[in-house]
């Protein structure tokens, strides 16, 4: 069974004609007239993307220095204070920074033993050769340290199971340039001092 309205459906008077939205766009402002818009060539395009691309870049490197800014600013490293500080004789210290013997410095109030030596001692020296072998290699290191930039390596454990770290001035290892010049020992070999040689 099909449904029948009650009502004829009513039609509407005159020709048919299509409805005038469809027929014109509406304009915002009649006196402004609406250009087309044509789509971007390939060089624009491209000159859009190269300057996206450029500012983009320029972004991730502002990012990547000040991240490394921050990381180089404000974490606790001896070798950074140790850079631009004096280092004094430890018994006078002025600062945060100096020597305690021909084998150990302290940095911004860290103990440091340099790896690679063995120093002639100065407090508790065995006899008088060793105490005066042992300041001559102190002012010798406070000389060698205030010469040029101080690079400090990680900490390591040597043969002896100490812990040591390399030293350098002006990328030039500390330990050798003592041992060169016959103040200290090299790791490992004979610590009596109070031997004339």
């Amino acid at each position: 069974m099909h449904w029948k309205p009650a009502k004829k459906t009513v039609e509407l008077a005159g020709p048919a004609r299509p409805s005038r939205i469809r027929r014109e766009p509406m304009q915002l402002n009649p006196n402004v007239p609406v250009k087309p818009q044509r789509p971007l060539n390939y060089r624009e395009r491209e000159l859009y993307l190269g300057i996206a691309g450029v500012l983009i870049f320029a972004a991730l490197i502002s990012v990547g220095i000040l991240a490394f800014s921050a990381f180089t600013a404000f974490r606790d490293d001896p070798v950074a204070d140790a850079r631009y500080a004096q280092f004094t004789q430890c018994y006078n210290a002025q600062g945060p920074n100096c020597v305690l013997d021909g084998g150990t410095i302290y940095v911004s109030g860290q103990r440091i033993d340099i790896a690679g030596l063995v120093a002639p001692r100065i407090g508790d020296a065995g006899c008088d050769l060793e105490h005066d072998r042992g300041v001559a290699a102190a002012s010798q290191l406070a000389l060698l340290l205030n010469s040029g930039r101080v690079a400090i390596g990680a900490p390591f454990r040597d043969r002896d199971g100490r812990a040591v770290r390399k030293v350098e001035v002006n990328g030039r290892d500390v330990a050798l340039k003592l041992i060169a010049l016959d103040l200290v020992r090299e790791a490992g070999g004979d610590t009596n001092w109070c031997r004339s040689s």
